[in-house]
C-alpha cells in the first residue's frame, strides 16, 4: 500500500498557517514504511493553488496545522484526505506517527456548518 503525505512546512516543521508555508514536504510511504521525503517550493499563493498543486503532485493524504474550508473542499474533490490540527512537529515524525495511530489532532475545521440549520427557522410574520 503506497501513500504520500502532503505537509505544509516551514523551516523543517509543519506551518500552522496553511497558506502561509514556505514549502510542502511530500513524504512517500510503502507498507507503513517512510521511503522518502521531498520538499518542494510551492506556486505562488493564490486561493486554490496549493491544493490543486498537492494534487498534482500525487499526494493522497495532507495533514496541516489549520486550513480553510475551501481548500479542505478542493483536497476532497481531488480524491485526497485531509487532518487538521497537527502539532508542529517535523514532517518524519507526523507521518510516523499518523502510521502508528499516535497522531493527535485537535481541530474540528468543519465548524462553518455545525449549528447554523436549527436557528432562524421561526420567523413568524
Amino acid at each position: 500500500m503506497k501513500k504520500r503525505f502532503a505537509i505544509p512546512v516551514e523551516g523543517s516543521v509543519l506551518s500552522a498557517h496553511f497558506g502561509h508555508c514556505q514549502g510542502f514536504a511530500f513524504v512517500d510511504v510503502e507498507n507503513n514504511v517512510i521511503t522518502k521525503i521531498t520538499v518542494l517550493d510551492p506556486p505562488e499563493h493564490q486561493p486554490g493553488t496549493y491544493p490543486k498543486w498537492v494534487a498534482k503532485n500525487q499526494a493522497t493524504d495532507v495533514i496541516a496545522g489549520g486550513m480553510g474550508p475551501m481548500a479542505v473542499n478542493l483536497f476532497n474533490e481531488a480524491g485526497i484526505n485531509v487532518f487538521v490540527g497537527a502539532p508542529v512537529l517535523s514532517p518524519e515524525m507526523l507521518v510516523s506517527n499518523f502510521l502508528s495511530g499516535d497522531l493527535q489532532l485537535n481541530a474540528n475545521y468543519c465548524d462553518h456548518d455545525s449549528d447554523d440549520h436549527q436557528h432562524g427557522h421561526h420567523h413568524h410574520h
